[in-house]
């Protein structure tokens, strides 16, 4: 086992294999990518506080502090971890299995194909070109993705799900936080599964879109700019229920009293710009939570429930 004490900015080279990459700070930023060639690379270019330790030792590389475990992490909340920072930027194999935690601190996680799991308590995470299976588990820190091909797995007390590109598999649990997946499966079946206690749900499907849909709210609004889903209630508990296309995916979403909106993503719209901000499809999203008209269950040009909604032309439908 090779093993280094990082107390100041500097780099590190590592020339034997690396299979694992297990990542634990406290304030600052890690970011990690993934490098189709070369030796796996380690940059501290900011440190305050204790050193880090880096250990490599059969195949797994290590950068945390001594005393920072990843069981029991996200329970981490020690006040001696206010006072430290650091800057931290790793390459590694694409192939490379990565863990990723923070407090307080940001995380960037992109250009990888095997498995990856970031736990947060309150730092935000931004994922990208993740073709390998997702884990993301935070307290109040918000999580953005784009282009991920691979199942995504989301939780959360009160952090924020954006997800651009999503892949046809996405399963999100929140509190309190709000969900934004826009859907991009080119054809293949989907398998989303949201659920939220007071968080606002919003998904935008692809055309055409191909799924079996049921969302459910006990006491929030409801919206769908599909003609060909059914939507039930007036007051209390709504549903929209049906199948889009031949009803190959599942798509099921359910709140307590968070909105929920089912918009349609327009067929001839660019695929967003490589790099571009997963933020953007909040441009899609009810701002604030469907409006309501009181007593009014008709269907217009404009769903006020999501003002935010495509200019596409579509016919939106709502359940007060």
């Amino acid at each position: 086992m090779s093993e280094w004490s990082v107390a100041e900015p500097g780099k590190l080279t590592f020339d034997e294999s690396v299979s694992e990459l297990h990542v634990r700070i406290v304030g600052g930023t890690v970011n990690v990518v993934g490098a189709d060639e070369g030796p796996a690379r380690l940059e501290v270019s900011e440190i305050e506080g204790p050193p880090l330790i880096v250990t490599h030792r059969g195949g797994v590389l290590t950068v945390a502090y001594e005393d920072l475990p990843w069981k029991g992490f996200l329970k981490w909340l020690d006040r001696r971890g206010w006072r430290r920072s650091a800057v931290v930027s790793l390459a590694v194999p694409t192939g490379t299995r990565v863990e990723v935690g923070v407090v307080s601190a940001t995380a960037v996680v992109s250009g990888l194909e095997g498995r990856a799991e970031v736990r947060g308590v309150s730092g935000d995470t931004t994922l990208v070109s993740l073709s390998g299976p997702v884990r993301a588990n935070t307290v109040s820190g918000n999580v953005e993705a784009q282009a991920l091909s691979g199942d995504l797995r989301f939780t959360s007390v009160s952090g924020d799900l954006t997800v651009v590109e999503a892949g046809s598999s996405v399963r999100a649990d929140s509190v309190s936080g709000s969900m934004i997946v826009d859907l991009d499966t080119a054809g293949e079946p989907t398998a989303i599964d949201l659920t939220s206690v007071s968080g606002e749900i919003a998904i935008r499907l692809p055309q055409p879109a191909d799924a079996r849909v049921e969302a459910n709210t006990a006491s929030g609004t409801v919206s769908s700019a599909f003609e060909d889903l059914r939507m039930a209630g007036q007051w209390g508990a709504k549903r929209i229920t049906g199948r889009l296309g031949a009803g190959n995916g599942r798509l099921k979403a359910t709140t307590v009293s968070g909105s929920i909106a089912l918009l349609r993503r327009p067929a001839t719209e660019d695929a967003p710009r490589e790099g571009r901000p997963p933020q953007d499809a909040a441009d899609t999203a009810p701002a604030g939570g469907p409006q309501t008209d009181s007593g009014d269950n008709s269907t217009s040009g404009r769903d006020h429930g999501a003002p935010g909604a495509p200019a596409d032309g579509t016919t939106h439908k709502k359940v007060l």
